[in-house]
């Protein structure tokens, strides 16, 4: 289920994706044009708001509703979506473990877009970022920016590390990791995260090459999952030199 004008555009780009639409008048008329464009074949439903949210079962205030095709989950798995990147070419991987809150989910979609990151590994336990509310806090990079859903942990850390190659990296407060600025700079690197209440476990830190920690002040003992992201993503390319980490939001 896709929600406003911003993230429908980012679904045109998959046109064939599309199931349905329902627009407000004024959102139709503005967007004729755009779907026109796009080659939209779906059926394009048009109401007043108030029967829109009716129909939908939640306030609708931005006038946008869509639905979209889901990939098989056959086509999810880490070979599926990221098989042709195996080997010694570059690659930037956010990984995930029980991530269960869809605002955190949809942070971390949109903070890996923001700074550049290839695609997403999630373990079995997270969140459907694909609900409706983890797509709108995405601001629709849920669905553009490419995932997948691994076998279970460690296992799947361990293969990443043995047969691609990667260097997976820990995002963890523990004392012996090292502070964030040291984090490693390897062209194929996967970025670790767990959920703020549980953290990863032991098992996860042991299949992963490093362990870092973003210096906070006494008392405070964690951030949660998409601040730490966006820490972690903006310090990994201000090391590299990226452009986006220099270019102002």
């Amino acid at each position: 289920m896709a929600e406003s004008e911003l993230v429908l555009r980012r679904l045109l780009a998959s046109p064939d994706r599309l199931h349905a639409i329902l627009l407000s008048r004024e959102k139709a008329t503005r967007l004729h044009p755009t779907l026109a464009r796009a080659g939209v074949t779906c059926p394009v439903y048009v109401a007043a708001l108030p029967l829109i949210s009716e129909i939908a079962g939640f306030h609708v205030h931005r006038g946008v509703l869509a639905t979209g095709r889901r990939q098989a989950v056959s086509d999810l798995t880490v070979e599926a979506v990221f098989g042709t990147r195996r080997g010694t070419t570059p690659l930037t991987l956010v990984l995930a473990a029980g991530l269960t809150n869809v605002d955190n989910m949809g942070a971390l979609f949109r903070n890996a877009a923001a700074f550049g990151v290839d695609g997403l590994i999630l373990d079995p336990t997270c969140c459907d970022p694909l609900y409706r509310k983890a797509i709108r806090v995405s601001m629709g990079h849920a669905l553009s920016l490419p995932f997948a859903v691994s076998g279970a942990w460690p296992e799947a850390l361990i293969r990443l590390r043995e047969e691609w190659g990667m260097t997976l990296v820990a995002a963890e407060v523990t004392p012996e990791a090292r502070p964030v600025v040291e984090l490693p700079r390897s062209p194929r690197l996967g970025l670790v995260f767990g959920s703020e209440g549980e953290g990863l476990s032991d098992a996860v830190l042991g299949a992963c090459d490093a362990i870092c920690a973003i210096p906070m002040a006494p008392g405070v003992s964690s951030l949660n999952v998409a601040v730490a992201s966006a820490v972690f993503l903006y310090e990994l390319g201000r090391g590299r030199g990226d452009k986006t980490a220099g270019n102002p939001a």
